[in-house]
């Protein structure tokens, strides 16, 4: 196997990280014996973590080797696998399974993760996994590879994300984690976790699901866990497992498969196939769980769901990190203090996350004190909650606070670097607030505006200095959805420019830039889509025809639920505004009118935790006598996206297709297993059916062909 995997090596992952193994051999503290240790190190520090290519695996395999050895003539009592500071290991290299040409390629691969891992419960001494750091993938499947695991409580992330990406945990996490802490908390990390965008354990949470034995605080992790093996080699210490029945198995891939439907709805294969695995783990051996897996690995790497999962985990991982067209950093002005304009609950959550991630001074200003009051408060209140939580100490928190407060004059703006409006979305609203504080602020302060539809440069053409103005539309809620659409108008300058693309980062926001046009990027997208499903209900689709038409793609929520989360009356405006521009493709629905001005906030009543059309929506509604299916539905919404996405790369709205999958991502939770927008499309032959073309080259997102 280790001139097979050299020749994987060579000829797929030339260019791969190689992550090294050095061993140390030492007595233990206790003088029960001599002991190996295994040290996981790429050469990089903790921004380029370990991965396992080939390389890495014949690396690994050749530290098991002098360990074997050195076991088998009684020269050792115990062998410890560990990694470099802050990092254990991530798994699998992501960029080689990219390059992946063949299934027999892909099973090589998938068996020779399993050949390497499995010699570590093999050996004649224990194996300990020391988990000092950041465990994702095949990291943690290396440490489930060993009799005993330790874990530091500083550990900020453990997971299995392979679902998420397409895969499934395929070195041994399918077969032996159910084994180890029973389905269901299993069902929960590999399943659950993986599809709630996946979701980290950290070390504490991975220590009480049972995945490591004993915790240790991280000054002093790798001598308390090197002591705590010799406790348990001179048998001081003693660890208990459990075992688990088939019952159990059978509930817990019951939920497993209730909880993938509700996340994908059996559009992504790679969930249902781990489920499959783990069910049939209640009776099969490891060795025969090993085989399962390595089967669905080939099968799955050969996939298109998996290359646009790929596709998606490096566009959020690496694009959005060096966004496309920014201008250069350099140019940023710093920022020392924040002014909101206005003081309810979206101007409240833009002061709460400035105050968070940059600490300076930020001020609220509203029309009355009650108001001003009320945005402060919930600042507080925010404030004051993750003092409760203990993300915040009581010294933090009391900053915090005192760098919120508010005014009912904008001349508490005079100091500001960076002032963002968040007033009534009429365009002349707009405009005064922008003359007012123009009038008190610096000439260079940047005036920044969260409109989800407006156009800035019409909203700053009345100013003196119309360059410092900047579109900065965040997706509700602020404080979880990673988007930021950063705008540029047609004067915006490169320093204003910057100074947007600084703070959005010290956000922690996913910036990409876009051109002044209606809507952006993300609602426009949306608004086509939705105003295809509401011209279907106006023309006599049932309204549970048309919200189900899209299920196969797996969208997080139908068209009616997120509907429902953006705001009848927001959708409303936005259409409204759409249609004033092209008129002949966006759709003012009449029965959306109605319901907005009825103050209907949804299609559905929840009452019983399940959807139930409201009678009085139907009551409302003057449907059409001309319904579509299902499919005619789905075939129409997609060939609408395609049109719209083909026209805003036309119209330079992005810079490329990948940005525009970027804010899907990022800003409506489209799938990952899609890819994004474009990709899918691409795969249904939507793109070349709409604009004969595709947007992504072949390969892009999908199998090589």
């Amino acid at each position: 196997m280790t001139q097979d995997l050299t020749a994987l090596a060579t000829e797929l992952f030339p260019d791969e990280v190689v992550t090294k193994a050095p061993v140390q051999f030492f007595d233990l503290p206790g003088h029960s014996g001599k002991f190996a240790l295994i040290t996981l190190d790429n050469g990089f520090d903790h921004t380029k973590p370990n991965t396992f290519g080939p390389g890495g695996l014949v690396q690994l395999g050749a530290a098991i080797d002098a360990v074997e050895a050195a076991a088998e003539n009684g020269e050792i009592v115990g062998v410890g696998v560990t990694g470099k500071p802050f990092i254990f290991a991530v798994g699998a290299d992501l960029k080689g399974v990219e390059v992946v040409k063949n299934r027999e390629q892909a099973l090589a691969i998938a068996q020779a993760g399993h050949d390497t891992f499995k010699r570590l419960s093999a050996l004649p001494v224990p194996s300990f996994a020391f988990v000092n750091g950041a465990a994702m993938g095949g990291g943690v499947e290396v440490a489930l590879a060993c009799t005993y695991r330790t874990i530091s409580s500083g550990v900020p992330a453990l997971a299995f994300p392979e679902c998420f990406l397409g895969l499934v945990p395929g070195w041994g996490g399918c077969t032996l984690l159910p084994k180890l802490i029973g389905p269901d908390a299993a069902v929960t990390v590999i399943i659950e976790n993986a599809l709630s965008q996946n979701r980290m354990l950290k070390g504490p949470k991975a220590f009480e699901l049972g995945i490591a034995d004993v915790m240790f605080e991280p000054v002093a992790f790798l001598e308390e866990s090197i002591a705590w093996a010799e406790q348990v080699i001179n048998g001081s210490v003693s660890v208990q497992r459990k075992e688990f029945g088939a019952e159990e198995y059978a509930a817990a891939v019951a939920r497993g498969r209730q909880v993938a439907d509700s996340k994908v709805h059996g559009a992504a294969p790679a969930p249902y196939r781990a489920l499959d695995i783990i069910e049939k783990m209640a009776t099969a051996s490891d060795d025969e769980g090993f085989a399962l897996e390595d089967a669905a690995l080939a099968d799955l790497i050969m996939t298109d769901e998996l290359r646009a999962g790929l596709y998606a985990f490096n566009l959020t991982q690496k694009r959005a990190k060096k966004p496309f067209g920014a201008p250069d950093k350099a140019l940023a002005r710093p920022v020392t203090k924040v002014g909101v304009v206005g003081a309810g609950l979206m101007a409240s959550q833009f002061a709460l996350l400035f105050v968070q991630r940059l600490q300076v001074p930020v001020v609220l200003t509203d029309i009355d004190q009650e108001r001003v009051d009320k945005g402060v408060g919930y600042v507080h209140e925010q404030i004051g909650l993750l003092q409760l939580k203990g993300r915040l100490n009581q010294d933090q928190a009391n900053r915090l606070k005192a760098l919120v407060s508010g005014s009912l004059t904008k001349a508490a703006f005079a100091d500001a670097d960076l002032v963002i409006e968040a007033v009534f979305e009429e365009m002349s609203v707009k405009q005064q607030v922008f003359a007012e504080v123009e009038a008190v602020v610096r000439e260079d302060c940047v005036l920044a505006t969260n409109t989800s539809s407006l156009s800035i440069t019409e909203m700053a053409a009345k100013l003196q200095h119309p360059e410092r103005v900047v579109g900065f539309h965040f997706f509700n809620p602020v404080a979880v959805l990673p988007l930021l659409e950063i705008v540029r108008a047609e004067k915006t300058d490169e320093a204003s420019l910057a100074t947007a693309f600084a703070v959005g980062k010290t956000l922690k926001k996913s910036c990409v830039l876009v051109k002044d046009a209606p809507a952006f990027v993300v609602n426009r997208l949306l608004t086509r889509f939705l105003g295809e499903v509401t011209a279907a209900v106006d023309e006599g689709t049932p309204i549970e025809v048309a919200d189900k038409a899209l299920e196969p793609l797996g969208l997080p929520m139908s068209p009616f639920v997120l509907l429902e989360l953006v705001g009848p009356a927001i959708a409303l405006h936005v259409a409204e505004t759409l249609n004033a521009a092209f008129p002949d493709r966006f759709h003012v629905s009449p029965n959306l009118a109605k319901l907005v001005a009825a103050g209907k906030k949804a299609i559905y009543k929840w009452d019983t935790g399940v959807p139930v059309i409201d009678p009085e929506i139907v009551e409302l509604f003057e449907p059409g006598t001309s319904p579509s299916t299902q499919e005619q539905l789905r075939d129409r919404a997609l060939k609408a996206m395609a049109q719209e996405i083909d026209l805003m790369l036309s119209e330079g709205v992005v810079g490329e297709a990948q940005d525009i999958d970027l804010c899907m991502l990022l800003g409506a939770g489209w799938p990952f297993h899609l890819g994004g927008i474009t990709p899918y499309l691409d795969r249904a032959g939507v793109s070349q059916t709409v604009t004969g073309h595709r947007f992504l080259a072949p390969g892009v997102a999908s199998l090589p062909e």
